[in-house]
């Protein structure tokens, strides 16, 4: 694919505008091999991939035959949610350090799988962090915050509430990115937690509590937005809890990889985004 050029793709579906960079094609058949490649900031929640994997092979579903999720840790420099430290954990060389090592591994797309250090770009930040991502790799690639805005499409929600982890400031950038690609948020609820490493020690009775409380009975879905966070083991009960989907990063970011690819896999335990098709 090196010969490929780079591309943005964006169309506007049900309020939601899709932006996925692309390079070449990465349709795969049902029962091909299906590796899709994370780039991970740092070590909080990353097991929640091979956990991610396992539910999908799991599930019963002859599509998830074939289905990797490979995983590389990049260099996040300084462990905070603030600006000006997801500025620099963002920066495309810090991403493209990794891509050889998930091509190796066999990744037919990449997906930066981080929220705030993609959100924090602003809309237009983010599809241009995405397209030299793309680039870099020769392959289709997304990132987490871009994942959330498709999967709301693909749900068909139009009213979100966002429960996050983050300082009230950075929540509140999560919400315009939304906003920004057609959605109404109805409610912005922060943590203050200023780094991942402190959230990746929440576990399930932390999960169901930051979801409860930031819901909104006007919304349609929760949406919960650190990918530091331990959810994988959980979508699916906290979804009985609130009675209405959740989002989750690392849920999304796992589902729009394998949407980069053209696959559907239908995993009831990992919620209504995987419960479709």
């Amino acid at each position: 694919m090196g010969d490929s050029t780079s591309r943005t793709d964006t169309t506007v579906t049900a309020g939601i505008t899709d932006t996925t960079a692309t390079t070449g094609t990465a349709d795969t058949a049902d029962t091909a091999e299906a590796t899709v490649g994370f780039l991970y900031p740092g070590y909080s929640a990353e097991d929640d991939y091979p956990r991610l994997e396992s539910l999908i092979h799991d599930s019963g579903d002859p599509r998830a035959a074939g289905v990797r999720l490979p995983l590389v840790h990049t260099d996040m420099g300084t462990d905070a949610h603030r600006v000006d430290a997801l500025l620099e954990m963002g920066a495309v060389h810090r991403l493209a350090a990794g891509v050889g090592e998930l091509k190796a591994a066999g990744a037919r797309a990449v997906v930066w799988a981080c929220t705030s250090a993609s959100f924090v770009y602003g809309w237009e930040g983010a599809g241009q962090q995405v397209a030299a991502l793309s680039e870099a790799a020769g392959l289709p690639t997304s990132s987490t915050s871009f994942a959330f805005a498709h999967a709301v499409r693909e749900l068909e929600l139009s009213r979100v509430a966002i429960a996050a982890t983050y300082p009230d400031d950075v929540a509140g950038l999560f919400a315009e990115f939304l906003k920004t690609a057609g959605a109404e948020v109805v409610g912005t609820r922060g943590s203050g937690i200023i780094t991942a490493a402190e959230v990746g020690t929440w576990g399930r009775e932390d999960v169901l509590r930051i979801a409860r409380e930031g819901d909104d009975p006007a919304a349609q879905a929760v949406l919960l937005p650190d990918t530091a966070l331990h959810t994988a083991a959980w979508v699916a009960e906290v979804e009985e809890a609130l009675g209405k989907p959740v989002l989750t990063a690392n849920q999304v970011t796992a589902w729009e990889g394998l949407r980069l690819l053209g696959r559907t896999v239908r995993v009831p335990a990992l919620g209504a985004l995987f419960d479709r098709g």
